[in-house]
């Protein structure tokens, strides 16, 4: 399947960041918005507490599913949210680290924020996605 986001660079904005500044796609295609998907087992219970890269694992596993049940995979994504709940910057980057190793050459506009909680027991990691098929 061909994805139908364009990603976008800007000549004049630094080259030194491993993701694009902006993304497009056709007015005709059909646009994802997920929920927050979240470090959770298909249990429902909260996998690798006190761990942000094992959370983001399990939560870009089940972004990938939520995905896929609409037809789309993490290639057609066109923005992306992660949250982590740490002031730590080193929290922040191990997360992140995951979801660009899963996006791979994909690197779609991204925004990392540190917060000071989130909704589930033991939740350290979310990411919100918006994507677009054809």
């Amino acid at each position: 399947m061909v994805s139908a986001v364009t990603l976008i660079r800007n000549e004049s904005l630094t080259e030194h960041v491993d993701y694009a500044y902006a993304a497009s796609a056709p007015a005709t295609a059909r646009v994802v918005w997920t929920a927050g998907a979240c470090p959770l087992d298909e249990n429902g219970a909260t996998v690798a507490a006190g761990d942000p890269a094992g959370q983001a694992e399990q939560v870009m596993r089940n972004l990938r599913t939520a995905l896929q049940g609409v037809d789309a995979d993490l290639t057609d994504i066109v923005k992306t949210t992660v949250y982590v709940a740490s002031s730590r910057q080193e929290d922040l980057v191990a997360a992140w680290n995951v979801v660009r190793a899963h996006m791979g050459d994909h690197d779609a506009p991204s925004t990392l924020l540190g917060v000071a909680a989130l909704g589930y027991d033991d939740q350290l990691v979310e990411v919100e996605a918006v994507a677009v098929t054809a």
